[in-house]
């Protein structure tokens, strides 16, 4: 059977929302609503706070992934919007899932993309705009494959002069990488802060590290001159 034709939210819309510190979210895969979500707290990562750990940084320094951005945007955010336990539901909705792929068309939403001999393993998408990066899921089908996409973003956002890393909702995975809790009030005057352009984009960064001879000594480096 073939999924329903949503109709898209508007990218300007969703710009909107998002500068506003506002993004939408769904029931389940096949809602053709969204409502439109305002934490009280927010989750963020610091992006000189990003708690690079010892066993992460052995598995990034060998390579063992190949790790790039935009590459299968497509691929990233279906895999996101599988369901991560038995009858769980989704809430990236079909016409979530088609409007972020209108956004990644318009230059504004991301990918990374992890790949292990030439398989798909795990990644991340999300919102890009002024020195902001804004974290909506990410998946892992082997053993740190999404931690791997979250430290090449932290340091490429580093490299292109990004400021704000937001996750959204605090977890217990994300506390482990070093993210914080902020009042939404506090989350807004980061937003205000990070507001102009950046001086690089990630997809740039990303594609320097890949340029280097280690690409993963590189993120490396990169992450332990604070971490």
């Amino acid at each position: 059977m073939h999924a329903p034709v949503p109709d898209l939210i508007p990218v300007d819309l969703l710009l909107h929302a998002y500068r506003s510190g506002i993004f939408p979210m769904a029931d389940h895969r096949g809602d053709r609503e969204v409502y439109w979500v305002e934490p009280r707290e927010r989750a963020i990562i610091p992006l000189d706070g990003f708690r690079f750990s010892k066993s992460l940084r052995k598995v990034v320094k060998q390579d063992r992934f190949r790790v790039t951005c935009d590459r299968d945007f497509r691929a990233v955010i279906a895999a996101c919007a599988e369901p991560r336990e038995e009858h769980a539901e989704s809430w990236i909705s079909y016409q979530i899932e088609s409007s972020y792929i209108a956004l990644h068309k318009a230059g504004h939403a991301h990918s990374i993309e992890v790949w292990d001999d030439g398989e798909l393993v795990g990644g991340l998408y999300g919102v890009a705009f002024d020195k902001v990066f804004c974290g909506e899921s990410m998946f892992s089908r082997t053993n740190n494959a999404s931690k791997t996409a979250l430290a090449w973003l932290v340091a490429a956002m580093r490299e292109a002069g990004y400021s704000l890393l937001d996750c959204q909702f605090m977890t217990d995975h994300l506390a482990t990488m070093g993210a914080v809790a902020l009042p939404q009030s506090a989350y807004l005057e980061k937003l205000r802060e990070a507001r102009g352009p950046a001086s690089g984009s990630i997809p740039q960064a990303v594609a320097a590290a890949n340029a280097h001879s280690s690409p993963g000594n590189s993120i490396a480096q990169s992450l332990t001159q604070t971490s």
